[in-house]
């Protein structure tokens, strides 16, 4: 896997196929490779030359010390754009990866020619604040949750009903989640944690001026609909696409119905 040095940090990302570049950035803890699967071979397929990130602290980047923000992730997009892409490119986020491209559509905007934001909001809310104070202090508590049970929990807060609904889905999600449990322990998990959009940043989102697509996934508990409309409305022309019958998850449980929304806002600059 291909790397670059960011300070005293090393980002490693993967690319695939020729074209113009796609930058894909993934939520909490998560790696690049959770978009090999659906949206790599839609997007090469396309004729897009997709880049696909660890964030710092995740995957084989890091580390990611204690005191984490949102502007060390989006200083490191920077740095990939500039010296991976070698200029302005697409950008596309899920969860954490959608409030780093967020903020980077502020911070740089020259660098990003259409941006698609997933499963994410403006703003933060009693749930969604209450989740965040809880992950920490699991992660505080240095406490080893048996795989079984943390599959079946991360299962219900990310899935659709509908997926959980079908037996051989069902099993197979639980299947995939349970041999790779949440690292509750590790540095990198700790230090995402404290990424969290904890402030109202409507007013701040309506300069962005760079055309935008917010998805959000119907059954989503972590980042509801509500809240990704929220978002699409405060930016100037951001278009809103709800994807029915999809979690948090919703890239991996919908993802033809995912890549059909990303393909045709990219097709309609």
């Amino acid at each position: 896997m291909p790397a670059i040095g960011v300070g005293d940090i090393t980002l490693h990302y993967e690319e695939s196929g020729r074209g113009a570049p796609v930058l894909l950035i993934p939520g909490t803890a998560a790696r690049g490779r959770t978009w090999a699967l659906h949206q790599v071979p839609a997007l090469t397929a396309a004729g897009y030359r997709t880049i696909t990130l660890d964030n710092r602290g995740a995957g084989r980047s890091g580390p990611a010390a204690p005191g984490l923000t949102v502007d060390h992730l989006v200083a490191d997009a920077i740095a990939v754009i500039e010296r991976v892409a070698e200029g302005p490119c697409r950008l596309i986020g899920t969860s954490m990866g959608a409030y780093v491209v967020q903020e980077l559509l502020l911070a740089r905007p020259e660098l990003v020619t259409q941006a698609v934001l997933m499963a994410s909001r403006a703003r933060p809310d009693a749930v969604s604040q209450a989740l965040a104070a809880a992950d920490r202090a699991m992660a505080g508590a240095g406490v080893t949750l048996p795989p079984e049970y943390d599959a079946v929990t991360r299962a219900l807060l990310n899935l659709s009903p509908r997926t959980l609904e079908d037996p051989q889905s069902a099993q197979d999600w639980l299947d995939i989640l349970e041999v790779s449990p949440t690292d509750w322990a590790g540095p990198g998990m700790r230090a995402h944690l404290d990424v969290v959009l904890d402030t109202d940043r409507r007013a701040a989102y309506q300069g962005i001026r760079v055309p935008v697509l917010v998805l959000s996934f119907g059954d989503d508990l972590v980042a509801p609909p509500a809240r990704g409309r929220e978002l699409a409305d405060a930016i100037p022309q951001a278009r809103y696409v709800r994807i029915a019958d999809a979690g948090h998850y919703g890239y991996l449980e919908q993802p033809a119905a995912v890549n059909d929304a990303i393909l045709g806002f990219f097709a309609a600059a």
